[in-house]
């Protein structure tokens, strides 16, 4: 093809496009009289969109007539132009942007010399004043202004710089708690400064309720702080919301729903700062229990909100090993704080799940420390704190077992572990007692003790310790003992009026008690005859049998010038008994009528050369002073002090590890073999190989009270339930 031949081509094109779009604009109308019009109308609209500079008062050339505005753009889109005048209305909004930049720049400098934030507020004001200059009307349709929207934000962000986000952030954070300002939100709307900011304008009241619970709950354990806290959202930050979240509602319903979504996530946002404060305070809130249950409650909802009982759980746990578990804490005061603990996860959490995440570790660390068991039963009977509730109801000391017939049966929670049980104890004994593998060892330790309390009481008196071991007699009868033995006494009162009134026991659920061979002379012996012969009567099927190195008497010793009464135990008692047959004895004389060593005999002459109704005449020899002034000096001897040389007197109960160490001496050589060749072992594997050794029939609990004991001596060790010998 020719060069001539693809010209008149390309003519041929033009003319044919050129008379389509004469056509589109011209229309019908004869001649160019639709051209014509076409022309005014674009000249119309584009006078009528032209970005005018407002800070130039003058009037807008096309103020002209609506309807003719308005035909003006319905020949246009008639024509098909109008995306034409789209494109020519945005490049005329770039041309004259710069003035909208330099103004906002000029403001933004002035704020960042003087830092009033009233000069972002008038910023905010003036380009909204730019926006609706410029905006198109709405019935000129929603292409055009939506074009304007886009265009003049997107040169707006452009132009802003970047501190222009902290001082907006200022200037929201001043409008809480003031008059709404709802010109400024309008502003803050149509330049779309609340949809790009809808983040920073949720921060400001994410910090406002950070700062108040801050300063309003840290603490502050001794009342709820969660109403309070609800109680200033609805009346300091609900109003504020309104025109942010809810603008354009009509109506308090339509308000209502607009916040519904908003305001629970500033709740949530409530829960949670409040509970990161009680999560970091948890181990005072416990120290504090109980004048800290308030706090407790608030953390319990706000848990029921919020997940983070994995962190109170991990922070605790960090807290207990920096504060609690280490040498220097006292025994005592660690379960002091264990039983707080139960009691305050309790609150927060009935199933007791994050009880048994936390006090894991508490628990293996008790059962590590030597004192822990004599600690526990001490505070119990009220020698070493109070660790029982004297309003929590007992139960008895059993082994959990799960119960799927019971109708309020429910599965563990979600987060429960597989070793978790919802049916564990639930009473503080049951759980203190739960920290050994046997209750065995627990319960004799605690016979123990109230034996020795028991037996000190001298005048019938035992209220004090009926109020201290009230929550325990579902588990123990020797206190019910007690009660009977006064019953008893009083019907052998009532038969035949002696002068012995003996504390009478069950040997089956009373420890074992040390036992004595003296012979108690004279009278105690026809007293004692005389009160089993009634008891014998009263009680068919049973016979007392007196442990006379226990217990006191009260005796008046009428000599020729004086009286001496003294309370004294019953050694003393026998032996000052002897001298009102015979007035002088040898310490070996004593021995041999009495049945008992001669340091227990000297100890108690001592007693009686204290009060000065007898005299050492010569060594081990001794005579009763019936006048005061008969006294003679006492002779020499090398040994020292009195008081230097008199041990303690051992407990009339002795302890448990003794007793089952002895009983179970003869099978060590056994358990120290099969350590020695097969290394560790568990309990239940020890009893096993021992139930092979001849005459052995001990339990497996009774096992557990010997290898303790064996622990406590270093003989060997434990950990995790595995035994192994200590080398």
């Amino acid at each position: 093809m020719t060069d001539a031949a693809t010209s008149e081509a390309f003519k041929a094109t033009v003319r044919e496009k050129w008379g389509h779009a004469f056509r589109r604009m011209n229309g019908d109308q004869p001649g160019i009289d639709g051209l014509t019009a076409f022309t005014e109308a674009w000249t119309t609209a584009q006078t009528f969109l032209w970005p005018r500079d407002i800070r130039v008062q003058q009037e807008r050339e096309c103020e002209l007539d609506q309807a003719t505005l308005k035909d003006a753009f319905q020949l246009i889109a008639k024509s098909k132009m109008l995306w034409i005048l789209v494109e020519c209305f945005v490049q005329d909004l770039q041309k004259q942007f710069h003035i909208v930049a330099k103004e906002a720049e000029e403001y933004m400098q002035q704020y960042e010399l003087s830092g009033n934030v009233e000069l972002v507020r008038e910023m905010v004001i003036r380009l909204s004043c730019w926006w609706n200059a410029w905006a198109p009307a709405p019935e000129l349709g929603s292409l055009l202004l939506t074009t304007y929207r886009a265009e003049f934000q997107t040169h707006l962000f452009a132009a802003l710089p970047p501190t222009f986000p902290g001082a907006f952030k200022r200037l929201c954070v001043s409008t809480v708690g003031s008059v709404q300002d709802q010109q400024l939100w309008i502003a803050f709307d149509s330049i779309g400064l609340l949809d790009r900011y809808e983040n920073l304008v949720a921060s400001v009241c994410y910090e406002l309720i950070e700062t108040r619970v801050q300063e309003t709950c840290a603490g502050i354990w001794g009342e709820q702080m969660l109403p309070s806290l609800r109680n200033w959202m609805a009346e300091q930050i609900v109003p504020w919301m309104i025109l942010p979240y809810a603008r354009g509602s009509k109506s308090q319903d339509e308000t209502r729903n607009m916040l519904s979504g908003i305001g629970t996530r500033f709740d949530y946002h409530v829960c949670k700062s409040l509970c990161d404060i009680r999560t970091s305070e948890i181990f005072d809130i416990i120290v504090d229990y109980p004048d800290s249950n308030p706090a407790l409650l608030d953390l319990r909802e706000c848990l029921q909100r919020v997940d983070m009982r994995t962190d109170l759980v991990s922070t605790l746990r960090r807290l207990n090993r920096k504060r609690l578990l280490h040498p220097g804490a006292d025994t005592k005061d660690i379960l002091t704080q264990y039983v707080s603990m139960i009691r305050c996860l309790r609150v927060i959490d009935p199933p007791g799940v994050l009880l048994h995440k936390v006090a894991d570790p508490v628990r293996r660390y008790l059962r590590e420390r030597p004192d822990t068991i004599r600690s526990i039963v001490a505070s119990l009977v009220g020698e070493g704190g109070d660790l029982v509730d004297e309003n929590e109801p007992p139960t008895p000391l059993q082994m959990p077992v799960e119960d799927y017939s019971d109708p309020s049966w429910e599965p563990d929670p979600i987060d429960a572990g597989p070793e978790f049980r919802t049916n564990k104890p639930s009473d503080v004994i049951s759980t203190l007692v739960s920290i050994y593998d046997s209750k065995d060892l627990f319960v004799k330790e605690l016979q123990v003790l109230l034996a020795q309390r028991l037996l000190a009481i001298t005048d019938g008196k035992f209220e004090k310790e009926r109020r201290n071991i009230e929550i325990l007699k579902v588990r123990f009868v020797m206190l019910r003992d007690m009660t009977d033995s006064r019953r008893i006494d009083q019907h052998v009162q009532a038969q035949n009026t002696s002068a012995l009134h003996p504390t009478i026991i069950s040997k089956h659920f009373w420890p074992a008690l040390q036992s004595s061979k003296m012979n108690m002379p004279g009278q105690f012996k026809e007293i004692a005859d005389a009160y089993s012969k009634e008891f014998a009567a009263f009680k068919q099927d049973k016979r007392l049998r007196f442990l006379p190195q226990l217990g006191t008497v009260d005796l008046s010793i009428d000599l020729s010038d004086r009286t001496v009464d003294v309370t004294v135990p019953p050694l003393e008692a026998a032996i000052i008994e002897l001298f009102s047959s015979k007035e002088n004895w040898t310490i070996d004389e004593l021995r041999k009528e009495l049945d008992v060593d001669g340091a227990a005999i000297r100890k108690a002459l001592e007693t009686w050369t204290d009060h000065g109704v007898l005299a050492e005449t010569e060594p081990d020899f001794f005579v009763l002073l019936e006048q005061a002034d008969s006294a003679v000096p006492a002779p020499s001897r090398p040994a020292a002090s009195r008081h230097a040389v008199i041990e303690e007197q051992a407990p009339p109960a002795s302890s448990v590890q003794q007793q089952e160490a002895e009983q179970m001496r003869v099978y060590w050589m056994f358990i120290e073999g099969m350590l020695t060749n097969l290394g560790t072992l568990p309990l239940d594997r020890i009893q096993t190989m021992l139930k092979f050794a001849p005459n052995y029939t001990r339990t497996i609990e009774q096992l557990g009270v010997f290898m303790e004991a064996a622990r406590r001596e270093g003989l060997v060790t434990v950990n995790n339930g595995m035994w192994k010998l200590n080398k």
